[in-house]
């Protein structure tokens, strides 16, 4: 497993990163430390979780217990310094802080039950998990209306979060701090404030792409690239659609389409005849499609670090040994005509 640094960090970190959301919902405590084994054996020492985990869907009663499963897993395996550990504040919602932005005041409450909950000293990675401000993601985009944001109060929350990241850092309780579903012009002002205010700077960003949702290709891939701001890759495998397993209408049990039927919007009508095409991609060039959806994250332009969720260790280890692949100039030319035919698929 190659590393690399992320961003300008300094922190060094597997090219692959496990995803826990499943932990504690699809999966046991017993599932996830096997799953956490199984990565560690192969040197996937990136782990990503969230104050609000397990998901798929989240409920009240299980807030927090993927934190909670990482730590009975540091506490039996010991070692905390061979794992780099991000995790997220939950952003304004239903379930955690109902209705409570993000703010100084609740990334200090949340970074404290995040330490409790995994039993550690420090999380190398701290990520707000949506602005306050709403966003484009999670098919959000198709009625995504920019108006209406008020520049001065945004500037002044990102001060305050900014601030509060700084003591935090101080402290020794983060080491770094990051972006998630986040636009373009989110990250630019976040880091010329860091820049203006000598603040910490948002070290990365973690957005949903994949062969199916490829949003991050045009001004984001730019901006990426020129601000060494890397993208955590969530869903690269699309919900699981991208490994057939969903086609003809199947829905395995104890899939993550079991309990949410449509993946979160990802499921219409023209989903699966994009799925069909690239599943026949990986076909003539005997590719496992899991492997090539995870391995076209890795050959993109900017800095890539694919998140890896699996319900099961098999799958798991399939995905891991996507790192292994490289996709040749005939596949990914396929790849990029299958891109034309079906651009947006959800």
């Amino acid at each position: 497993m190659q590393t690399l640094t992320l961003g300008k960090t300094g922190l060094t970190v597997s090219q692959l990163c496990l995803g826990t959301m499943t932990w504690g919902s699809q999966n046991t405590e017993a599932e996830g430390h096997a799953q956490a084994d199984l990565a560690m054996d192969h040197d996937v020492t990136f782990w990503d979780t969230a104050e609000m985990y397990p998901t798929n869907p989240v409920r009240a009663e299980t807030v927090g217990r993927t934190e909670e499963i990482i730590g009975t897993w540091l506490a039996a395996r010991g070692g905390r310094d061979r794992v780099q550990i991000a995790t997220k504040i939950t952003g304004k919602g239903q379930i955690v802080r109902p209705g409570q932005p993000i703010t100084g005041a609740t990334m200090r409450a949340a970074v404290e039950g995040s330490l409790q909950r995994m039993g550690t000293d420090y999380i190398d990675l701290y990520q707000l998990h949506w602005p306050n401000r709403g966003s484009y993601h999670f098919r959000q985009a198709w009625r995504y209306a920019p108006t209406g944001t008020d520049k001065a109060a945004e500037t002044a929350h990102m001060t305050d979060v900014l601030t509060t990241a700084q003591a935090l850092v101080t402290e020794g309780k983060i080491r770094a701090i990051g972006l998630s579903n986040e636009s373009v012009w989110g990250a630019a002002r976040w880091l010329h404030l860091a820049d203006s205010l000598g603040l910490p700077r948002m070290a990365s960003v973690q957005n949903e792409y994949s062969l199916l949702c490829r949003q991050f290709d045009t001004d984001w891939a730019e901006f990426s690239l020129i601000e060494d701001m890397p993208l955590l890759a969530f869903s690269p495998l699309a919900a699981g659609l991208l490994s057939g397993k969903y086609a003809g209408g199947v829905t395995p049990e104890g899939s993550r389409r079991s309990f949410t039927p449509d993946l979160g919007g990802r499921v219409t009508p023209q989903v699966f005849p994009a799925v069909a095409a690239y599943l026949g991609v990986a076909a003539r060039h005997g590719l496992d499609p899991c492997q090539m959806a995870i391995a076209f994250c890795l050959s993109r332009p900017f800095r890539t670090i694919p998140i890896i969720g699996a319900s099961s260790v098999e799958q798991l280890r399939t995905n891991i040994l996507a790192a292994q692949v490289t996709l040749t100039p005939e596949v990914l030319a396929e790849i990029a005509e299958t891109h034309r035919a079906f651009p947006a698929p959800y």
